[in-house]
């Protein structure tokens, strides 16, 4: 019985430390929810001095390692904290989120089902860790994540907002939309104040490129919590993308105010003021942190003088200074549009199309909407046609068309066009003979522009007859084009009169000229004469053709006279 008592008096102590030490753990939290990294750290730092073994802190500590992207650092301290307290699950999730990143996923997967094993699948802070993981690395399974967050809302008694937000990432993960959403409402209906949940929604709409959704989602979610610096830096980025300086200001001092001091939070202050076409104050400004932190400078501050002199017409610093900003740059630090302004710089010297098209299509590759996608290729075709590139130009059209959802007729013919122009007959005829002719069966110019295409692949006199076929098929389509016209009475009833006649007279010269069957000459000059009875032309050669050979006189004998005319003697 006393044993008893005292157990539960243990207990109750021990309770009663865990919810002080909670609310530092809690704070820490906080400040990882708000994105403030090192005021995260700063916090989980001073408990662990306190308390080296409490797990909470270890395991947010390392989650915000790896949000600072220090996943040696997670590594070490997930390990370390491991060696003594093997079985705790928050920190096997935790290490499995680092062997992840490592692309250990059979260990990392192992560790997670220990992680649910050890606390039964019935703590949900176990669950949404393991989900976390997964959600967050690369090579993190989204649908195992999916799996583990619905049993979590099975657990009685459920009430867990970020279980739902961790469910709309793992959704978003999956590039589901419409289930993300759905995810991130099930949390605001949990926590109508969570920021987090409306902020993320708005993320989806600005994927789907959407502003009149994306950005009251972002002034919602700072009016339900003024302290949610991530809702304040995108309308910061918006706005600074769309040239507007006085809301892109407002912003990016809101966001200052409530977020950590850091060196970006200088270097966006300093891009303000290429914005406000300040450019030399802009140039003059990076350079000063280039001198005064040397390597320590943010790389951006080399693409934010590049933009500056580009926007001065200086295209030669602008190129040197994007050069070296590729030179000093992290990987993880380029985003999209690196890469295009990079293409568009070096386009405007010669000598540089494979690096041109090469950063192009980085750009493409790096993109993750759809939409900026497409902006990007048709500022890369625009780039190649302004400088006569006809084969870089023609090949973009093609990366545009595979890449649109819904293309639409123009699109295949400008792109099969462009090839023709570029003198890529053999893609051209690809694409009118092949993908052309079977969508728009109904149409010419399939089968026009397959027959130029083999045409152009012919030699001068089509000696080969590889528009033979193609000549066939075109009058025969055109001249039922034009049929269906006439019955119907359209006034277009002749509107391929001059093709049709034209491949008849190609065909009547291949088999005249190169084929020597002049019955199948004639008998495709008859064809002209049957769409046009006046072309005299057709009736000339015909008439020729078919003319009996002129009589010869007969030989006079060897050794006889000429007749003398007049009968002269």
């Amino acid at each position: 019985m006393n044993k008893m008592r005292l157990s539960l008096l243990v207990a109750g102590v021990a309770s009663l430390c865990n919810v002080a030490f909670a609310q530092t753990v809690d704070q820490g939290k906080k400040f990882l929810y708000y994105q403030r990294y090192k005021s995260a750290n700063d916090v989980f730092d001073k408990v662990l001095a306190s308390n080296p073994n409490n797990i909470d802190a270890v395991y947010w500590k390392g989650q915000t390692l790896l949000a600072m992207k220090d996943s040696v650092g997670a590594g070490d301290l997930y390990s370390k904290a491991l060696t003594t307290n093997g079985n705790a699950p928050m920190l096997l999730a935790g290490m499995g989120g680092v062997e992840l990143r490592n692309h250990k996923t059979a260990d990392a997967k192992q560790r997670f089902e220990t992680a649910i094993s050890l606390s039964k699948a019935k703590d949900i802070n176990v669950l949404n860790a393991v989900a976390d993981a997964n959600i967050d690395a690369r090579d993190g399974d989204a649908a195992y994540a999916i799996e583990k967050l619905n049993l979590a809302t099975q657990i009685k008694n459920f009430n867990v907002a970020e279980t739902y937000v961790l469910m709309g990432d793992a959704y978003r993960k999956q590039i589901d939309g419409g289930n993300a959403v759905q995810s991130y409402q099930k949390a605001l209906t949990l926590d109508p104040k969570n920021a987090e949940a409306k902020y993320k929604i708005g993320r989806i709409y600005e994927t789907q490129n959407n502003p009149e959704f994306f950005l009251p989602a972002y002034e919602q979610a700072v009016t339900m919590d003024p302290n949610y610096a991530p809702a304040f830096y995108e309308m910061y980025i918006y706005y600074f993308n769309h040239g507007n300086v006085q809301k892109a200001t407002e912003n990016l001092d809101k966001y200052i105010a409530v977020a950590d001091p850091s060196p970006a939070v200088d270097y966006d202050r300093t891009s303000i003021l290429w914005i406000s076409k300040k450019y030399d104050e802009a140039i003059a400004a990076s350079k000063n942190y280039i001198s005064t932190l040397a390597d320590k400078a943010d790389p951006r501050y080399y693409k934010l003088i590049a933009y500056s002199y580009d926007s001065k017409g200086d295209s030669v610093n602008a190129k040197d200074f994007m050069t070296q900003y590729f030179s000093k740059q992290k990987p993880e630090g380029f985003v999209p549009k690196d890469y295009s302004f990079y293409a568009s710089l070096l386009a405007k010297f010669p000598g540089n199309e494979a690096d041109v098209a090469k950063n192009y299509q980085l750009a493409i590759d790096k993109d993750t909407v759809l939409a900026d996608k497409l902006d990007i290729i048709k500022e890369a075709s625009a780039t190649a046609k302004a400088r006569g590139d006809k084969a870089g130009y023609a090949n973009w059209l093609g990366v545009a068309y595979t890449m649109n959802k819904n293309p639409n007729q123009n699109d295949l013919y400008n792109w099969g066009f462009a090839h023709y122009s570029a003198g890529n007959y053999k893609t051209s005829d690809s694409i009118f003979c092949g993908i052309y002719e079977s969508k728009y069966p109904a149409e010419i110019f399939g089968y026009l522009w397959c027959m130029k295409s083999k045409v152009a692949m012919d030699d001068s006199t089509g000696s080969q007859g590889l528009a033979v076929d193609a000549h066939m098929k075109l009058a025969e389509v055109a001249r039922a084009l034009d049929s269906t016209a006439k019955a119907a009475n359209s006034p277009d009833s002749i509107k391929y009169k001059n093709t049709i006649i034209g491949s008849y007279f190609a065909l009547a010269q291949y088999y005249n000229d190169i084929k020597k069957d002049k019955g199948a000459a004639v008998s495709w000059l008859q064809k002209v004469l049957e769409v046009d009875p006046t072309n005299t032309t057709a009736d000339k050669f015909v008439k020729a053709l078919t003319a009996p050979p002129p009589q010869r006189q007969p030989a006079r004998p060897a050794g006889a006279t000429k007749p003398k005319p007049g009968g002269a003697k």
